[in-house]
């Protein structure tokens, strides 16, 4: 018996040894392939591996290039970016593994940052399901949809954190948190590239944007940031980190500086951070026209010099600009280093051979997998369960929601009845016309019933049309000419017949997103007009509320019984929130991020650090940390959600009070559903760290487990605590460390609901 338990002790390792020689046989394939095949390349054909210019009908910039076919034939051309259609991708890798002198094939990537044509929530909404196997699934759907359609890298994950809601882009990360964003982003990365790249199911991940580009200053698209390196690494570096260590294949340098100098140009960055100190093996690719945009930020005087300075600084592929394959004179010269050529080189061949290129450059040209694959059943319903997930319910006075499918029901808004809006910013690949809108969806779920349901428009999304023209652009366009006396009077005389009224409001797809930004984020004037009126009319209303981002609620949360955060849900977003709505599904969303009082409380996070004048409580008190005319706390904290079912927590203690500093304590917790119908709650860990080197927050999440329990289950949930996940990086030399005292252990639903213990680290 002795025997046979060494022997199942011994597997793990065995396994683990034979894993480490297959890849250290596979990487020596790799090398002497790509050695063979770089010896037969010119200075110029190496130079064009580490050229990306943009073709096709999707574009997100200002197109450089619009005929590609001659550079591809040449070998100037690497990879190519947003060509939708597999048999356009095919024809293009045609021409270049059949006409170019050495026939290596070329990348082709795509913005796909939420989906496919099935379209899941967008990612801050993904993270509010707090769900890591579904944000896992997401994002193999996403890969088997685009790969099956040509793709085979995506521009995504983007791990940015961010703590200010002003900044559109806030839509395309997961929130605030670090701990939560580092989950998400190796979830991510794990569920677009598999257990192995050559999988033609499988796509290479492309984590953005290295590094700090979430902590623009003011919130403004493109702007400055400023973080010391003590908050960089505690505050915004994990996630980046988390994908690296996931195996990414490749990182995308931001827009923005760190510590003065433009990222994509950044030798501490891009090589001795990312490289010698995470030992990242992949390539770094630049974002749109990030290598000249060096002369815009006052570093450099031309592109060549540009190309220069990103090149030996550790970017291997230049989107858009060009500069980096018109380096051959400079090479010749002695201006720019051959060896740096050839590492960069070297890294993009390699991606193509992890790709299984090289063996089969049409691998993802398969017009036959497209018709089965893309828009199937299996995926729509994955993610119309997922969108049901993301949804946060807010308030729910008297338990106005879940509705009855009786009665009279009054759907009112300008996002009620608009197609291209519901799959939020970032879906290059949609096609809306095989959308639900939220009307159809209701229709739908009524249907049968003898349930009738009224609709009206209401209001456009702004008075101002120029506003609303910017803030749905990329065909989300929904202007209604009428006046907004008209629209108003039709929705008014529908309210008055129903019974409930159901309100669907908020931003359109495109008032979030990149270049985005937003210093008003209440309600926006013809919506909140509009719901005045509705709600003089003395009847139950439920707010629906569309966002890419936090928003302020403020007299939406004092003067409407229910408010449900749909965030922008994907493609099944009728479904789902009719699900909800309905309850089909119990609403289990929990905010990644928390919403402010105001905007002038921004930046804003829960994980504020310690002052030396702490007020607690919010309102104003002389001499704290507070404002004069706004409560500094937040309107709904990080971690909150309401269910259609109560939770109770009780049994939380410590495995033992004391803690040695290379050991393991365990924090349990029993969790009961003491409602009357199944619901799943996320438990949350925090600790606090009193008195260390360096300030410290509150309070940090560093655990959590969504849980489903039947109505009256309890479930003991245990949290391990270790060295690892509880330390942070000391301040002087960065370090992860944690320091001997004491350790506060918090328990609870969300940040401001926690019960505490106190653990000692010796």
């Amino acid at each position: 018996m002795k025997r046979l338990w060494i022997i199942v002790a011994l597997v793990p390792l065995l396994l683990a040894g034979c894993k480490q020689h297959n890849e250290a046989t596979e990487d020596a394939q790799m090398r002497v392939f790509v050695d063979k095949l770089m010896a037969q390349m010119t200075l110029e054909e190496k130079l064009g591996q580490l050229n990306l210019p943009v073709t096709g009908d999707i574009v997100t910039g200002a197109a450089r290039e619009s005929n590609v076919a001659e550079d591809i034939r040449q070998g100037r051309v690497g990879g190519l970016f947003n060509l939708k259609g597999v048999e356009a991708i095919r024809e293009v890798q045609r021409i270049a593994v059949e006409e170019s002198r050495l026939g290596i094939p070329i990348l082709f990537g795509m913005d796909v940052i939420h989906g496919y044509e099935t379209v899941f929530p967008i990612p801050l909404a993904l993270s509010c399901s707090w769900d890591m196997a579904a944000i896992e699934r997401s994002a193999q759907v996403a890969a088997r949809e685009a790969t099956a359609d040509g793709i085979c890298w995506t521009f995504s994950p983007m791990v940015d954190i961010c703590h200010d809601g002003r900044w559109g882009r806030i839509s395309e990360g997961n929130g605030e948190d670090p701990y939560l964003g580092s989950c998400i982003a190796e979830a991510m990365v794990k569920g677009y590239q598999g257990r192995s790249l050559a999988d033609s199911e499988t796509m290479m991940a492309c984590v953005k944007h290295f590094a700090l580009y979430g902590a623009v200053e003011a919130g403004r698209e493109y702007n400055n940031v400023y973080p010391d390196d003590f908050h960089m690494f505690n505050e915004y570096m994990m996630p980046y980190k988390a994908a690296v260590d996931a195996g990414a294949g490749s990182v995308m340098a931001a827009f923005n500086t760190v510590h003065g100098i433009p990222s994509t140009g950044n030798r501490w960055l891009l090589n001795d951070l990312l490289r010698e100190q995470w030992g990242f093996r992949g390539f770094v690719v630049s974002d749109y026209c990030g290598l000249e945009q060096l002369q815009d930020h006052g570093v450099q005087d031309n592109l060549e010099n540009s190309a220069i300075q990103c090149l030996e600084a550790g970017l291997d592929m230049d989107m858009v600009s060009a500069g980096l394959v018109a380096l051959a004179d400079a090479v010749r010269d002695g201006r720019c280093s051959m060896r740096t050529v050839d590492d960069a080189c070297r890294r993009i061949l390699e991606a193509k051979y992890k790709l299984g290129l090289f063996d089969d450059p049409y691998k993802y040209c398969d017009p036959t997998r497209r018709e089965a694959v893309i828009l199937c059943d299996e995926h729509r319903a994955e993610a119309r369960r997922t969108a049901a997930e993301c949804m946060v319910l807010l308030k729910n006075e008297n338990n106005l929601l879940p509705l009855r499918k009786r009665g009279t029901i009054a759907l009112i808004g300008p996002l009620a009845n608009t197609r291209p809006n519901m799959s939020g910013t970032w879906a290059v690949a949609a096609v809306p016309d095989r959308y639900k809108t939220v009307k159809e969806g209701l229709e739908d779920a009524l249907r049968g019933t003898g349930a009738r349901l009224l609709y009206a428009k209401g209001s456009n999304v702004l008075y101002d049309p120029e506003l609303e023209a910017i803030g749905t652009m990329f065909g989300r366009e929904m202007r209604d000419p009428r006046s907004a006396e008209a629209m108003r009077s039709e929705a008014l005389a529908i309210a008055r017949q129903a019974d409930v009224i159901i309100v669907a409001m908020g931003e359109a797809s495109e008032m979030s997103g990149e270049c985005s930004s937003r210093v008003n984020l209440e309600m926006p004037d013809a919506q909140h007009d509009l719901l005045v009126e509705l709600l003089k009319l003395g009847k139950p209303i439920v707010l629906v509320h569309f966002a890419g981002r936090p928003t302020v609620l403020n007299w939406e949360a004092d003067h409407l019984p229910a408010i449900l955060e749909n965030w922008f849900a994907g493609s099944e977003t009728a479904d789902a929130l009719a699900d909800v709505l309905f309850g089909e599904v119990n609403p289990s969303g929990r905010l990644s991020v928390q919403l402010p009082r105001h905007v002038g409380q921004y930046p804003f996070s829960y994980r504020q650090m310690r002052t030396s004048r702490v007020n607690d409580v919010g309102d104003f008190r002389k001499f704290s940390t507070c404002y004069m005319d706004v409560n500094a706390k937040p309107l709904y904290p990080f971690g909150y959600g309401l269910s259609y079912t109560t939770f109770e927590y009780s049994g939380f203690f410590l495995t033992d009070s004391v803690m040695p500093l290379d050991g393991m304590v365990e924090a349990h917790v029993t969790v009961t559903n003491t409602g009357s119908r199944a619901g799943a709650e996320v438990v949350q860990l925090y600790i606090g760290d009193p008195v260390a080197k360096g300030v410290r927050p509150y309070r940090e999440l560093r655990g959590f487990e969504r849980i489903e329990l039947a109505a009256g289950e309890s479930k003991e949930v245990v949290f391990p605590l270790t060295a690892d996940r509880m330390g942070y990086y000391e301040p002087y030399g960065l370090k992860w460390t944690l320091e001997p005292g004491e350790i506060q252990v918090m328990v609870g639903p969300n940040v401001a609901q926690l019960d505490i213990l106190r653990l000692t680290v010796q």
